[in-house]
């Protein structure tokens, strides 16, 4: 790829503008904003435009332009574009609709697409279908349409590939400073990574909000994630697309557990990248990042003036990765003496209306509160309305917040229940007074949770780049369960004594040789349980012989192995090709509970050990594995050296490999280790 500088179209100090009523509205948002360069109309006929000089094409410019809006035909589009890049301008957004993304009438739409970008060359270029980008700090935008952003000189990017997303978006009064707004539309040249890259490089940009329909270019995104932690600028992500593949057709658990979704969540958690679920969620991550940065741990503390507020935050919490630490205590004397005897000291805090209006008591009271060496300190407050009610008490609680925080250097936030209680107005003094504005329990908790993984991401190695790995042509095969068990063997994986047979006599006369009891399994069949094929515990040599003649006519020979002992715990083990992430390994609950519990995690691959403990230290499965009601476990340890060695395997096969599922991976207890129970490999010839 060729390397572009995004820098003239981001941050322009010369703008042209092709078209008619798109292009008006585009010199019109840049004069609301202040834009200080120069605008130059182009336009076959018009003489001119707002006050500006009209220019007839290209070749009349002054100059090259930093940045271009064109917004004419997806035909003349691409001409424009191509005199653009021989003039050597800074880039281009292409509004026009039309290209790859049209409908089938418009079957062109792809060749037009790949004109546009041979067109470009090395000249960068923003979509097509999509209506630009907004920099709010220096009031540059080719945008043709209305927005709500106001000039800051510090804030947030924001991107997306939806312009009507972003334009929402905009519109937001939360207090949220918004830096850049951008849409990438099809990305044609230029994806939303790229982008966001180039934005992360301002210093006055704090934090990136990505709106994703699809990853794309998996490299560049690596490379943001990459920058981000540089720079000490964390990236968060609301990735839609949770049904993407979600029914794809497979012999095997391991895909049904590892769909689209979950593979991208896993490769965000990898890359340090927060990801939220709602368009609340992101600008609340994003408010608490710009104020605040990733937190350094999940510990928080939370006093309102209510019992009732107080069991929301609670419950709230549930099923969050956020703790209420108990107080310590060293803050007990203070806050007793500031509330009184009749508050119950916990965590979160109803302090009562006690101190309500009393500035010196509130701020005694909050600093104690605040002491506690907490990541952040909320208080819950819901300002009343304007129009109807004086608001000043609720100030002189915001005045305490504000010098508890100075006196004790804590991070604080101030927490709107409904977003409608929270004002603009204050929540834009909050944010200059370092005081992190939030609306909404369930929407703050969830980006206190992003705000820590981010830091703890941050805190662990810089991750190897994605096994995006393509796989080679060829006819795909299924092994033989022996076959597979044999590959796993040699990659060091435990697996049972077995031998294969081809027939009822001479299974009777292997499964003397393993000794007894044995389970005999058919060979060719998949999904063996389901058909018969499969019998467990054979304790003579009749009971063998009776078994294989009994599956004899579906089998293409057979395998009778020693049995296991009863494990502990049984996983699944298995990988697939994510047409994105490429090979990726899943480990979840296995045997029966792969549907029941739906209880797995994604690894991408590759995959360190450490990395393996902490992601399947998540699974529900653990407190099997480490021993249930006193019940003996098994060694987590070597769990993830199984785990590690089919990562391994799955990376040194990786062009080869489609699917591999082990199910189930047995956990014997104490230092007995894993054994892979059953095991499936399907690759390319």
């Amino acid at each position: 790829m060729i390397q572009r500088s995004l820098d003239r179209l981001i941050r322009p100090r010369t703008i042209a503008v092709f078209g008619g009523r798109e292009a008006r509205r585009v010199i019109e948002q840049c004069d609301l904003m202040g834009f200080s360069g120069e605008i130059w109309p182009v336009h076959p006929t018009q003489e001119s435009v707002l006050g500006r000089r009209c220019y007839r094409s290209v070749a009349e410019l002054p100059d090259a332009p930093d940045a271009a809006f064109v917004g004419v035909n997806r035909t003349l589009t691409i001409d424009i574009v191509r005199d653009l890049a021989a003039k050597g301008a800074g880039g281009a957004v292409c509004y026009a609709s039309g290209f790859s993304e049209a409908v089938a009438e418009l079957s062109d739409g792809a060749d037009l697409q790949r004109a546009l970008v041979e067109a470009a060359g090395a000249m960068p270029i923003v979509g097509p279908n999509c209506y630009g980008i907004i920099n709010g700090l220096d009031g540059a935008l080719l945008w043709p349409d209305q927005h709500g952003i106001v000039r800051t000189e510090r804030g947030v990017a924001i991107l997306t590939q939806s312009s009507n997303i972003a334009i929402n978006l905009s519109m937001q009064r939360r207090g949220l400073p918004i830096s850049y707004l951008m849409t990438a539309g099809n990305q044609a040249q230029i994806g939303l990574s790229v982008l966001a890259q180039a934005v992360l490089e301002d210093p006055r940009v704090t934090a990136v909000g990505l709106h994703i329909e699809g990853f794309g270019d998996i490299r560049a995104l690596e490379a943001l994630a990459m920058r981000a932690r540089e720079l000490k600028k964390p990236v968060v992500a609301l990735k839609i697309g949770k049904s993407e593949q979600a029914q794809r057709a497979t012999v095997s658990h391991t895909a049904s557990l590892a769909g689209s979704d979950a593979v991208a969540g896993a490769v965000l958690d990898r890359l340090g990248i927060g990801r939220v679920a709602t368009l609340p969620e992101l600008i609340e991550t994003l408010k608490l990042l710009h104020v605040a940065g990733p937190l350094e741990s999940n510990a928080i503390s939370s006093m309102s003036c209510s019992g009732g507020e107080a069991s929301l935050m609670a419950d709230t919490a549930v099923g969050r990765n956020v703790e209420f630490r108990a107080l310590t205590p060293e803050q007990l004397p203070s806050l007793r003496a500031s509330l009184g005897p009749m508050v119950t000291l916990s965590n979160p805090l109803d302090y009562h209306t006690f101190v309500w209006g009393d500035l010196a008591r509130q701020t005694e009271a909050f600093s104690a509160m605040f002491a506690g060496d907490y990541a952040l300190n909320l208080l819950v407050l819901d300002f009343p309305r304007e129009d109807r009610c004086d608001g000043a008490d609720w100030m002189i609680t915001v005045s305490a917040v504000a010098a508890a925080a100075k006196q004790t250097g804590a991070r604080a936030g101030i927490l709107a229940t409904l977003p409608e209680n929270m004002p603009e107005a204050i929540a834009e003094q909050l944010i200059e007074a370092g005081i992190v504005p939030l609306c909404g329990i369930g929407e703050t908790l969830a980006a206190v949770e992003i705000a820590s993984e981010i830091a703890d991401a941050w805190k662990r190695p810089q991750p190897s780049p994605l096994l995006a790995v393509r796989a080679v042509g060829g006819e795909i095969e299924t092994l033989s369960e022996a076959a597979a068990k044999a590959e796993l063997a040699a990659a060091g994986l435990a697996v049972p004594d077995g031998k294969v047979a081809a027939t009822a006599s001479e299974v009777a006369d292997c499964a003397e040789q393993l000794g007894f009891p044995v389970a005999l399994k058919a060979l060719g069949v998949e999904h063996k349980s389901d058909v018969g094929a499969v019998k467990l515990n054979l304790w003579d040599r009749r009971a063998v012989f009776d078994a294989a003649e009994g599956m004899a006519a579906a089998a293409h020979g057979f395998l009778v192995e020693r049995m296991i002992e009863h494990p502990v715990a049984e996983l699944i083990v298995g990988a697939v090709r994510d047409p994105v992430a490429g090979l990726v390994l899943t480990v979840g609950a296995g045997g029966i509970l792969v549907e029941l519990l739906e209880d797995s995690v994604i690894l991408p691959l590759p995959v360190t050990k450490a990395e393996v403990l902490e992601r399947i230290s998540r699974l529900k499965v653990r407190r099997l594995i480490e021993g249930y009601r006193g019940n003996t476990g098994g060694r987590f340890d070597l769990v993830a050296d199984a785990v590690v060695s089919t990562a391994e395997y799955v990376v040194k096969n990786a062009a080869r490999i489609e699917e591999l599922d082990i199910n189930p991976l047995m956990i014997l207890a104490g230092s007995r280790g894993v054994v892979a129970a059953d095991a499936l490999i399907r690759r390319r010839r």
